[in-house]
């Protein structure tokens, strides 16, 4: 497939470069498909994505699952079969992908390689089987990974920090790094041999060769995902809405670093250093999905967004600590022509003013709604935004086929006026009666027609 950057690249505006991306997803070339019926499916559907997240109206509302891990349950697997059985992972999402009708794939990435964390020693997370059942889906852990007093450390070299603190506190196979000396010590030829001594000693040895053979196993994850989600667009003609994976610079600092508590604290006792912190974690975040997108020529980036929602921080504090930098990350994504995707997490009713920003252009960002009143949301977004979601993970995993049917119709009605919007659950589904799931996507395709 023809998908290097042509080399005008930093000429071109944010739109046309959005339109090279959008080119790489919809052609064919390269990509195999068992059926011209699949080819001709997956076409016409990636052009109804993109007629949907540019505010036009496609031949009807898209219909994209946000899928956890009733996907393995559904092929009777456990959660925890699937994260480390890979012949298992594929029969469960290549079997979930062929029975509804989705019009996008739901990526096997999204079952996580358990083998890479046991062999990393992870702790920051418990997934399936490792401080969790089996059939249940992983867990943050959250804690003061980042001492109060560390903001300076950080600020001041970042990757030094992670290489050394963060690292051996979060991933206990890896301690020995707190003694891998700074690579600055090769810059001049008497200081090489004397610099190389403390990489030559067991802990770091040790933990050098911890990175060797996670690095193994997440290329056999990645080789065994790649396979299995090749295979089932082959042969259903669905389209994986990928690209990059990314974070609010703030939630960086609230989830991973200080934690909750740690951070609302810092919000009072050191306001200055958090906005520093936040600054700082921008650029690495923007690289993050930045690359990830690059590589595998994705048209998105994607950004569940957490500390922001309704409640957490009034908006004056969401104005000053958390839109700044994340509204950064954003707009040097717009400008790659790639698509922010901000999964908005939680209630976003008291932000929809704050996020119709003039420095985003209109029609540039997907926002993924989870408990956001979607009329409200049409009322400020609408011809500014594609917005999706909201259908209740609740209402899948409780209510009627009946009772999906009605609340699909009504969220149409009302959010999918005039297009610029994908029809979506509104946080992620590990429960779920497979009768409510076929309702929401019969329903999608009876009510959302043009």
């Amino acid at each position: 497939m023809g998908s290097s950057m042509p080399e005008n690249w930093n000429a071109l505006t944010w739109e046309q470069k959005r339109q090279v991306r959008f080119d790489w997803w919809l052609s064919t070339e390269g990509k195999q498909f068992v059926t011209l019926e699949a080819e001709q499916n997956y076409k016409k559907t990636v052009q109804m994505f993109i007629d949907a997240i540019t505010l036009k109206k496609p031949e009807r509302v898209p219909i994209y699952p946000l899928m956890g891990f009733y996907i393995p349950q559904y092929a009777g697997f456990t959660a925890k079969e699937v994260e480390y059985d890979y012949e298992k992972l594929g029969i469960a999402y290549s079997k979930f992908n062929k029975d509804f009708g989705f019009d996008s794939l739901v990526g096997s990435s999204s079952a996580l390689p358990g083998k890479l964390f046991d062999r990393l020693d992870m702790k920051f997370y418990n997934w399936p089987g490792h401080g969790v059942p089996d059939t249940t889906t992983f867990q943050a852990v959250e804690r003061e990974y980042m001492r109060a007093d560390e903001y300076d450390a950080l600020l001041a070299d970042p990757s030094g920090w992670f290489l050394h603190t963060y690292l051996p506190r979060t991933l206990g196979n890896l301690q020995g790094l707190q003694m891998f000396p700074p690579l600055t010590f090769l810059w001049e030829i008497v200081t090489v041999g004397i610099g190389a001594i403390s990489m030559g000693t067991p802990p770091v040895q040790e933990a050098l060769k911890t990175l060797l053979e996670a690095g193994q196993i997440g290329m056999e994850w990645a080789m065994a995902v790649g396979a299995i989600d090749s295979d089932s667009t082959a042969a259903l003609g669905k389209p994986s809405l990928g690209g990059g994976f990314s974070k609010a610079p703030f939630d960086v600092v609230g989830d991973t670093l200080r934690g909750s508590r740690g951070v609302m604290l810092d919000m009072y006792r050191q306001p200055a250093k958090v906005i520093e912190a936040c600054e700082k974690i921008t650029p690495m975040a923007i690289q993050w999905g930045l690359n990830a997108a690059n590589a595998s020529k994705g048209p998105f980036v994607v950004m569940p967004l957490h500390k922001g929602a309704d409640g957490f921080m009034s908006q004056k504090d969401f104005d000053r600590f958390y839109w700044p930098s994340l509204k950064a990350v954003m707009k040097a994504y717009i400008n790659e022509g790639l698509v922010p995707c901000l999964f908005v997490e939680g209630g976003y009713n008291s932000r929809l003013d704050a996020i119709v920003d003039p420095e985003i252009p209109e029609g540039s960002v997907w926002f993924m709604f989870d408990q956001t009143d979607m009329a409200e949301a049409k009322k400020k977004l609408g011809g500014y935004a594609c917005i999706s979601g909201n259908v209740p993970s609740s209402l899948i995993s409780t209510g009627t086929p009946d009772q999906v049917e009605n609340y699909v119709k009504d969220l149409i009605e009302v959010a999918g006026k005039d297009g610029g919007y994908i029809l979506s659950n509104g946080a992620v589904i590990d429960e779920a009666k497979p009768e409510n799931l076929h309702a929401m996507i019969e329903a999608g395709r009876k009510y959302g027609v043009y």
